[in-house]
Parts: C-alpha cells; structure tokens; sequence
C-alpha cells in the first residue's frame, strides 16, 4: 500500500464532511445546546481558549462581556470558517485516534497519551469511546 493512500482517504473524509456540512439547509442544522459556566478542565482549559469546546462548537468564557448588538451573529447560515475549519481538524485527529484505539498492536501508554493530548485540544475527557461523538 503506497504511503499516501491513507491520507488521501483522510483527507477524502474530511471533503465529504465538509460538503455535507455546508450543503445541509439552516433548518436542520442544530444549535449547540447552552455550556455549563466552567469548562470541564477548569482553569487549565482557559488557556487554550477552547474551554467547553466540544463537537458541536466553542462555548464561551463565563467571564465573557455581552455581544454587542452590531457584532451578533446569531442569524448567520453558517459558523465561522474558523469553527468549521476546526471541527475539521477534530473530526481527522479522532479519525486517526480510532485506528489507534482499534488497533490492539499500537501500546496502550501511546494511545492514553495522544487522548490525553486530543483531550487539551478539544477541552473535554476524551477516551476511545468518545471519540464516536466526532
């Protein structure tokens, strides 16, 4: 198998996900439900400014000022190229992260350790059965 074909079908995945993303109407995306004050991490999450984070979007800081009338954005079709591009990332990262959990030759401290570190990413506890949510 040339070495390029796994990454080529990543990144063929992660197209197909877009695509689908962008081309579901409005109506039927849904909204992330309201984040709980604190992150799940505490303070250690507030550093990488993606506390509360999960698949469904970034929530924001309990300490954030209100938006301003001129900078709502809540009738927007689409999130942020930003959001997207993000959600992206994940949804690749846990891909590769599954290969890893299912594959039993691949050392257990390996894999709790690029959990641990997907885990600061996206500011939740995140094990192998997590990563379904991506």
């Amino acid at each position: 198998m040339p070495p390029h074909s796994s990454l080529s079908g990543l990144l063929s995945a992660a197209v197909c996900v877009f695509a689908l993303a962008t081309a579901m109407p409005a109506s039927a995306q849904q909204k992330a439900p309201p984040a709980p004050a604190a992150g799940p991490l505490g303070a250690g999450a507030a550093g990488s400014g993606q506390a509360g984070a999960g698949p469904a979007g970034a929530a924001r800081p309990a300490s954030a000022p209100p938006v301003p009338a001129w900078r709502r954005t809540d009738n927007y079709r689409f999130p942020a190229m930003a959001d997207t591009v993000r959600r992206l990332q994940f949804s690749a990262q846990a891909m590769q992260l599954r290969e890893y959990c299912a594959d039993r030759r691949v050392p257990d401290d390996f894999v709790r350790e690029r959990l641990q570190r997907f885990g600061r990413l996206t500011g939740r506890d995140e094990t192998c059965a997590t990563l379904a949510d991506y």
